[in-house]
């Protein structure tokens, strides 16, 4: 098991965001968190980050207890996120905001150049616009920047907040393509997406948020044909 979130309590204020949430992904997963808006999934990765402190309850990450460790400390041993809404630099180039997700590497940089060829690979469309302004680019561009950046720093565990947000269609399906191809090179995927059709195609596994708690889960396959879950969030 790679990660393990276990009873987690988290609040904005006096509101509590997160109830006791409870789940796990393993090694070479792909799994997805779905749920309407406020229902708890941004800040559920948000604390897997460091982001949001806990209140109560515990993270594990390859066996050990991440709970008190701030976000760089995590980002070495593997976790990184491209958040929602992108959160890119667009003041800085495309290259910059590239080099910006080795921050915390101390490798030399032929193995920082090795990686950036490989992001320019699955992102074709970065290499064409490496000394663009990350600003000046297409929302699109701006979301493949994003998770370019996160595999910037090696993750062994992506995470990935609503990466088809306000994409059109055909950029939508590229972008699941590009998660599945970074799934098969080893990364473990924790997926959060409003298009929960979509992301229950791509995950092999599923938990249903509800207002900070975890109501269901269960394969990809299955919650994708539950009719509770399609009622709720597949229009069916």
């Amino acid at each position: 098991m790679l990660l393990e979130v276990r009873d987690l309590h988290v609040f904005y204020g006096r509101i509590e965001a997160l109830k006791g949430v409870s789940f796990t992904v393993n090694e070479g997963e792909i799994v997805t968190l779905i749920g309407s808006n406020g229902a708890g999934k941004t800040t559920t990765l948000r604390t897997i980050s460091g982001v949001r402190t806990i209140a109560q309850g515990s993270i594990f990450f390859d066996g050990k207890d991440i709970s008190k460790m701030p976000p760089h400390e995590r980002v070495k041993l593997g976790i990184c996120q491209a958040p929602e809404g992108r959160g890119i630099f667009p003041g800085m180039t495309v290259r910059e905001n590239l080099d910006m997700g080795t921050y915390v590497r101390n490798d030399s940089s032929s193995e920082k150049a090795k990686d950036l060829d490989h992001v320019m690979g699955l992102f074709p469309r970065l290499s064409e616009r490496i000394g663009q302004l990350g600003g000046t680019l297409s929302g699109g561009e701006q979301q493949m920047l994003a998770i370019g950046r996160a595999l910037m720093g090696r993750p062994r565990l992506l995470l990935l907040d609503e990466p088809s947000m306000g994409l059109a269609p055909m950029l939508i399906a590229q972008i699941f393509t590009i998660i599945k191809a970074i799934n098969t090179e080893g990364i473990s995927v924790l997926l959060v997406e409003q298009n929960a059709t979509q992301a229950l195609r791509t995950a092999q596994r599923g938990y249903v948020l509800e207002t900070g708690y975890v109501v269901k889960g269960g394969s990809g396959q299955d919650l994708l044909h539950d009719p509770a879950v399609k009622a709720a969030y597949l229009g069916g």
